[in-house]
């Protein structure tokens, strides 16, 4: 689709490294490139051989100044990752060298990329789907093992055979039920919409399932917010410094030493966690803690998993009664804690205020029992173990939004039916349910659309 327009972007990260990475994609390529390169060989570039790596030096052309060696790789179309001609300039890393080398190549005619424009080329040359060029954001921002393993199964295209399949189905029900529109003559009606409301029933079970991923697929490519609550001095900081493994949080024996939220990321079961150490919950005269407490409060009630302190030395008291009653309808781990000391609370004692994911007999001080955190993360997002087809996962927003608005034709539709409502009525909702599906993969093209996902994309991918 760009046949006269050849891109350049330094694809590798900004800064000093070992290696530094020009891309050049587009008809043109490789005799811009040839016109720098000065290797030992005259043979031109285009009659190198396809995925070779060429030993060299670019060099300026009005000066004849070398300005690096270099390894040129070079890609022919359609097999690359555009499908068209590209050429990689790897020099060494230095930020210097590598953006002399990019003028260079702009210079000689071609132009700067867009951010995402080497992916967005692969697209529409129809060598990648939209959930494709999406997994690869996703794998490049992936936060943990897991969110990285959904974004490669996306990659080689689980969750766009899984809609295209749907898509099929569909496809095919429409087709029926116009042919009763176009042969009214025929009688076939009332059968035909008899086998489409049937036909409908295992697609919408199909699209269920999936939506029925979308909170695990959410929290596996963002990461889960969990909240450390609890009274003062119930060792929420401990708690929070025993997981990092590091001195994050101000631990004291003084009341009320966290007045304000502390975040830090980790990863457990290869699922990151954003820790939220809040200020201990009580009630205070103190403006600033007031303050703390309102914000511990609300990350109760926002939290993917509540974490709650108590302090395991000494009887359960009202203010910790307060919390625990606080976290019905939520998430909850309930870590009692200091079991390196005393053990005045027993899981007994808190099962009342239940149920929880979790009540273990905790030392932050030493670490002892806070495995049962992984299990409950792990529970939480996988039901108690890894599925195996992760990539018909639905983690994007994007993709969950379009399945609910698919899903939600396809029902009226069905209403429609069993309804005995006009065909025509249930033919446009089943076809815009076919068109909604194909959002997702890049089926149904929409230009406003394409352009919108790829400018998220860093420049040189």
């Amino acid at each position: 689709m760009f046949t006269e327009d050849t891109i350049a972007a330094i694809a590798t990260a900004p800064g000093v490294g070992g290696v530094g990475i020009i891309r050049v994609s587009g008809a043109k390529a490789f005799p811009l490139v040839d016109a720098l390169f000065a290797g030992k060989s005259a043979v031109p570039l285009t009659e190198r051989p396809n995925r070779s790596i060429q030993y060299g030096r670019i060099v300026d052309p009005k000066t004849g100044r070398t300005v690096d060696e270099v390894l040129l790789l070079l890609m022919k179309g359609p097999h690359s990752y555009t499908a068209e001609d590209v050429i990689e300039i790897q020099c060494h890393g230095g930020p210097v060298v590598v953006r002399e080398l990019l003028r260079l190549v702009l210079s000689s005619g071609a132009r700067l990329a867009e951010p995402g424009e080497f992916t967005k080329r692969a697209f529409l040359n129809g060598r990648i789907d939209l959930t494709q060029a999406e997994a690869v954001i996703d794998i490049i921002e992936a936060n943990g093992e897991a969110a990285l393993g959904v974004a490669v199964e996306q990659l080689d295209g689980t969750l766009a055979t899984w809609i295209r399949r749907l898509r099929e189905e569909l496809l095919t029900m429409v087709a029926r039920l116009e042919v009763t529109i176009d042969y009214p003559e025929e009688d076939i009606e009332e059968v035909t919409t008899v086998e489409v409301a049937a036909s409908l029933t295992p697609i919408m079970a199909d699209m269920q399932h999936l939506l029925a991923t979308a909170k695990s697929g959410r929290m596996v490519r963002e990461g889960i917010t969990t909240a450390i609550v609890g009274r003062p001095n119930a060792g929420k900081s401990s708690l929070m410094n025993a997981l990092l493994r590091e001195n994050r949080a101000i631990v004291t024996d003084i009341p009320g030493t966290t007045r304000d939220t502390i975040e830090e990321g980790m990863t457990i079961e290869g699922i990151s966690l954003r820790l939220i150490d809040t200020a201990g919950i009580r009630d205070t005269e103190d403006i600033v803690e007031k303050l703390g407490v309102e914000r511990a409060k609300e990350y109760v009630s926002a939290a993917d998993i509540v974490v709650c302190v108590i302090d395991g030395s000494t009887a359960l008291s009202e203010e910790e009664k307060d919390i625990l009653e606080t976290l019905k309808g939520r998430t909850a781990v309930v870590f009692i804690n200091k079991a390196d000391i005393a053990t005045a609370i027993t899981a007994e004692d808190i099962a009342p205020y239940g149920p929880f994911a979790a009540v273990a007999a905790i030392s932050a001080a030493n670490g002892e029992g806070l495995d049962v955190l992984g299990h409950v993360v792990k529970e939480l997002v996988y039901g108690g173990e890894v599925q195996g087809d992760r990539g018909a996962m639905l983690s994007n927003i994007r993709h969950i939004n379009l399945m609910e608005t698919a899903l939600a034709l396809l029902t009226q539709a069905k209403e429609n039916l069993e309804a005995g409502l006009s065909v025509d009525f249930i033919v446009t909702d089943m076809r815009s349910a076919w068109e909604t599906l194909g959002d997702i993969t890049g089926d149904s093209l929409r230009e406003s659309m394409v352009d919108e996902l790829f400018s998220r994309f860093c420049l040189g991918k």
